[in-house]
């Protein structure tokens, strides 16, 4: 993405309306294939047959409200798990759950892991049925996208779209950068975070979470989107279930509590002595000016530089303290939630 444009999450205030909408493409996509071995369904048009599709899927997407707004899920298992955002439930325990055949049920917070912007919601007196999660690795660029959720408020509404990248890094202000997100042309609104990304086989392929606004024409950026992959929403969400945090994140941390001071950069508040970048001699006091090689003048863009790495890779980081510039190279550790 170009430095020009932005990110904005796809959260909403609650809104009462009473239309339904349904978006598609203009273009017609000729002999495309689903990554899994199936072919989109046949038809005249490109959005013609996928009526099987959203029948597969749609049962398995909710909404999620709280006094303050709402969003989508996903229900993830036959307990009555829903995964969904950090984002739309932060800030509270207990939801208003609306299902797609409009039954109102109470839901849980049962872990949220900010860092990768996923949590997972507990249904109490209900147990729809769990969406199939596609394996995220074997999703192509081209092939056909739908996303299901409750865009401005309007429940059940599906877009279509196709596939635009599979391994974007994008940041989500707050400090949370995140790492081979799938970018889809298939609209993505406010309401629509936590919903389901869908393939042409009606297969989770992602949680929509991000839509890309331009801030020269001060709105949304047309067909571009993100969700988060459904191998990594799979990874996270057993261990919200099983723990209610997440252990193992997979993701590349350097052990450091670090606040963003305008005017002076990113600060390192605290630096435990068993943490990575302490053991490479960073201090608490020292303000980090660079992280492999990019300029770091916030949180978000340090979150940015770490997000493609893995744990045990090596970053570079400049350090300045008292006026002087030293670089260390800091073995990665695995971070942690918080």
């Amino acid at each position: 993405m170009s430095s020009n444009s932005s990110l904005r999450r796809v959260r909403l205030p609650a809104l009462a309306v009473l239309v339904a909408v349904v978006c598609g493409l203009s273009v017609q996509l000729l002999g495309a294939h689903d990554s899994r071995g199936t072919s989109p369904p046949a038809a005249a048009g490109p959005a013609a047959g996928f009526e099987r599709v959203v029948a597969k899927a749609l049962p398995s997407v909710v909404q999620i409200r709280s006094s303050k707004g709402l969003g989508s899920g996903v229900v993830f298992d036959d307990a009555g798990h829903v995964v969904t955002n950090a984002h739309v439930v932060a800030g509270f325990k207990r939801f208003s759950v609306t299902l797609a055949d409009g039954s109102t049920h109470t839901g849980t917070l049962r872990g949220a892991y900010p860092q990768g912007d996923l949590a997972v919601v507990q249904l109490e007196g209900a147990r729809p049925r769990p969406a199939t999660f596609a394996d995220s690795s074997r999703v192509q660029v081209g092939e056909y996208a739908l996303a299901i959720g409750n865009p401005l408020g309007l429940r059940s509404s599906v877009t279509l779209g196709v596939v635009s990248s599979t391994s974007r890094t994008v940041p989500e202000g707050n400090g949370v950068a995140l790492a081979s997100v799938i970018q889809t042309s298939a609209p993505i609104n406010p309401g629509n975070s936590g919903g389901a990304l869908v393939d042409a086989s009606g297969a989770v392929i992602g949680i929509p979470t991000l839509a890309a606004s331009d801030p020269q024409m001060g709105g949304a950026a047309d067909g571009i989107g993100f969700a988060i992959s459904s191998n990594t929403v799979r990874s996270i969400a057993r261990q919200l279930i099983a723990q209610g945090r997440v252990q193992h994140s997979g993701r590349a941390g350097l052990g450091l509590d670090v606040r963003t001071v305008p005017g002076v950069g990113v600060v390192v508040a605290s630096a435990p002595a068993k943490g990575p970048a302490a053991a490479a001699g960073v201090r608490a006091g020292d303000v980090i000016v660079s992280a492999g090689g990019r300029r770091t003048t916030s949180v978000d863009d340090l979150a940015l530089a770490l997000a493609a790495k893995r744990p045990g890779d090596r970053i570079e980081l400049g350090v300045r303290h008292s006026g002087g510039t030293r670089r260390v190279t800091v073995t990665l550790g695995e971070l942690s939630a918080r």
